[in-house]
């Protein structure tokens, strides 16, 4: 079978590293869990022996009936051919342990985090190096340094070069995990001015404050209100500090 690598299939290949993102995810025995992009089933396998529920979610239809032959028949998995990105995950508490297509990570995020019923008790994702050390950066933070901890507290457990995939891919890799929390640091409708003030500041993030939120109704006030220096740029500013200037815009 061809490999759509414009689907992010690159299957993992390397034991250690499948050992890895077991031991990460930390499973027991009465635990559901999440896989995108199961492929034919390499990870899905080893989830199996530890998870009580396994729901794979693929969008290739081609590869389904691979995975069935690889796996084998167990009842505890559910495979179901959808677009993970619209699917509606678990209510019941659930992690979600994967080798994502990279260019899904932060619609993926997005949608795990803010348009699910019920977020994740955890995530182990398999993604591009230099996505998963901006999301753990808090001294350049970028738009999903800021998701993130709204929701969690990441780590990278472990890099992981292209040779461990087939076909590799054209960058490094690496294992992320977030240990979500229990509740969202601040309730829904900070969060949404959260985004609405960072998408406008990290849009020009080279810009200071002054010159992006400055410029709203206020903005200088606002800002001041937060005590956030104006001369500051989008990406020096705390989780704390993003969540004291969506009060101040009047979240």
């Amino acid at each position: 079978m061809h490999l759509n690598t414009n689907l992010g299939q690159h299957y993992l290949i390397d034991e250690e590293i499948l050992e890895m993102i077991i031991t990460t995810a930390a499973l027991q025995s009465d635990d559901s869990v999440v896989e995108i992009g199961p492929g034919i089933g390499v990870l899905t396998k080893k989830l199996l022996e530890k998870a009580r529920t396994v729901l794979a979610v693929e969008l290739d239809a081609r590869v389904i009936p691979l995975l069935h032959e690889f796996v084998g028949k167990h009842s505890n998995l559910q495979v179901i051919h959808d677009n993970a990105l619209r699917v509606c995950f678990p209510e019941e508490p659930y992690k979600i342990v994967a080798n994502i297509p990279y260019h899904i990570t932060s619609p993926l995020l997005r949608h795990a985090f803010m348009e699910s019923k019920t977020t994740p008790v955890s995530m182990t994702l398999l993604i591009q190096r230099e996505v998963a050390e901006k999301i753990c950066d808090e001294n350049d933070a970028g738009m999903l340094t800021v998701l993130v901890r709204l929701f969690g507290k990441p780590r990278i457990a472990a890099l992981v070069p292209p040779s461990a995939f087939l076909p590799p891919p054209k960058v490094n890799s690496a294992v992320l995990h977030i240990e979500c929390f229990a509740e969202p640091l601040v309730e829904p409708q900070v969060i949404e001015k959260i985004f609405t003030l960072t998408k406008l500041a990290f849009g020009q993030k080279r810009k200071m404050l002054r010159n992006t939120l400055g410029a709203l109704p206020d903005g200088m006030e606002k800002l001041s209100q937060a005590h956030i220096d104006p001369k500051r740029r989008a990406q020096t500013l705390s989780i704390e500090e993003w969540i004291a200037l969506a009060r101040s815009f009047g979240a």
